[in-house]
């Protein structure tokens, strides 16, 4: 018995981005010319589960300290919706 893999998504980008058994959208950018820029793909695993993979790149200040704080910043704003979102995705009690 051979297994057929599911079809596309209505999202998939349906080309050579979906490999290994994946369906990959097509990017989404969001940029900030010379200051910050991020990029989100919709992933639907060979197992069927969704996932958002995302990109981000920040310009750093140009002094040490200054550029360290920024780093703590981003780590905690991106723990923060992490956390949001793997909250969100949790199944509600019935």
């Amino acid at each position: 018995m051979t297994r057929r893999p599911p079809g596309h998504t209505d999202w998939c980008g349906r080309d050579h981005r979906c490999n290994l058994g994946e369906h990959r959208s097509e990017e989404i950018v969001v940029d900030i010319s010379g200051h910050a820029r991020a990029v989100l793909v919709r992933v639907r695993s060979a197992a069927g589960r969704d996932h958002a993979e995302i990109r981000v790149r920040v310009a750093l200040a140009p002094a040490e300290l200054a550029a360290r704080r920024q780093l703590v910043g981003l780590l905690g704003d991106l723990r923060h919706a992490v956390t949001r979102a793997a909250i969100a995705a949790r199944p509600r009690p019935r």
